[in-house]
């Protein structure tokens, strides 16, 4: 596997990732599907914000999944927090895809000297509350209810680290 940073010629095979999510789970709150270039621009956005954005991809050259990092707020004073988020495609799962991109991506934002990464987690997902806690990321907050998707109430619990 390979990891590298993101270019917008990666937005069709990361949409095709992430439509199966809006698709078929509660994991995002999107309800309507993205095209390649509405992902072209969410991926030109972050890099010019320079904010970290890596794929994952086989030995052949397939995306597996992705990872990035972006602002938590608006305000100034958020500007060392960030929120981090890692998509894997469903044939990859249990590869270690997300394990391995969240090393380069904290590896990045310590490097880049960020403070806080915070993830928002759909439940129930025990798989991503196992990957973020892995990183020592701890549950600081559980909004219940606050997603409705599917004709069901979705509760999102946020974990932290201090980086």
């Amino acid at each position: 596997m390979n990891i590298r940073i993101v270019t917008p010629e990666d937005a069709q095979a990361i949409v095709n990732i992430y439509n199966e999510y809006i698709e078929n789970s509660i994991i995002t709150f999107e309800t309507e599907l993205v095209d390649s270039a509405d992902m072209a621009m969410r991926i030109t956005q972050a890099l010019n914000s320079e904010l970290p954005w890596f794929v994952a991809e086989s030995k052949q050259g397939e995306v597996l999944g992705y990872a990035y990092a972006s602002k938590w707020k608006g305000r100034c004073a958020y500007a060392h927090s960030v929120e981090i988020t890692v998509y894997v495609c469903s044939t990859a799962h249990g590869q270690g895809v997300g394990t391995t991109l969240y090393h380069a991506l904290f590896e990045q934002l310590r490097a880049d000297q960020y403070h806080v990464a915070i993830a928002g987690i759909s439940l129930p997902n025990e798989a991503s509350i196992a990957l973020h806690e892995k990183f020592g990321m701890k549950k600081v907050a559980h909004f219940a209810e606050v997603g409705f998707k599917f004709d069901q109430w979705i509760d999102v619990g946020y974990w932290q680290v201090i980086l």
